[in-house]
């Protein structure tokens, strides 16, 4: 069974994470989302709430499940059974710091290969950061998330 691992923030999850999940579950038997702690970034959400916001994401996957992780990427993967990491890249400047991370996570375990996915074109200019900067100033991000996940943050008093 290829299982494969989707790591990430997911501050909030977005239409392009939705997409890259989507196509990977359907590359590999079992996804596992897995929501990083991330305390350093000071997430605009809780760990809990982008843990719920990824299960109502992904409610519909079969193959995907949702877990958190607070340790190095390469030992979570390790006790997932997953030597499979997915990685999207929206643009050439992701490019270099993706390149950086999969580099130091195959230093840290021969074993480890790093998938690099691109969203559809449609989703490639979104990122949580902009997500995050349109709710800042109380803006419309319904056309960046999944509706369910609009509707949570709606009833988070976000916006």
């Amino acid at each position: 069974m290829k299982r494969a691992i989707y790591p990430g923030t997911f501050d909030p999850v977005t239409n392009g994470h939705l997409d890259i999940i989507k196509r990977a579950s359907d590359m590999f038997d079992f996804l596992i989302v897995a929501v990083s702690d991330s305390s350093a970034k000071k997430p605009m959400f809780s760990l809990e709430d982008r843990l719920e916001m990824l299960n109502l994401a992904t409610v519909n996957f079969s193959n995907v499940e949702v877990k958190t992780f607070s340790t190095l990427l390469v030992d979570f993967a390790k006790e997932a059974g997953s030597n499979i990491i997915i990685r999207g890249l929206r643009a050439v400047s992701d490019f270099e710091y993706e390149l950086q991370m999969g580099y130091a996570n195959a230093s840290l375990d021969s074993n480890i290969e790093t998938i690099y996915m691109m969203p559809n074109l449609n989703n490639a200019f979104i990122s949580s950061s902009v997500v995050r900067s349109i709710l800042a100033y109380n803006g419309q991000i319904s056309h960046l998330v999944p509706k369910n996940i609009d509707q949570f943050i709606k009833s988070k008093k976000c916006i």
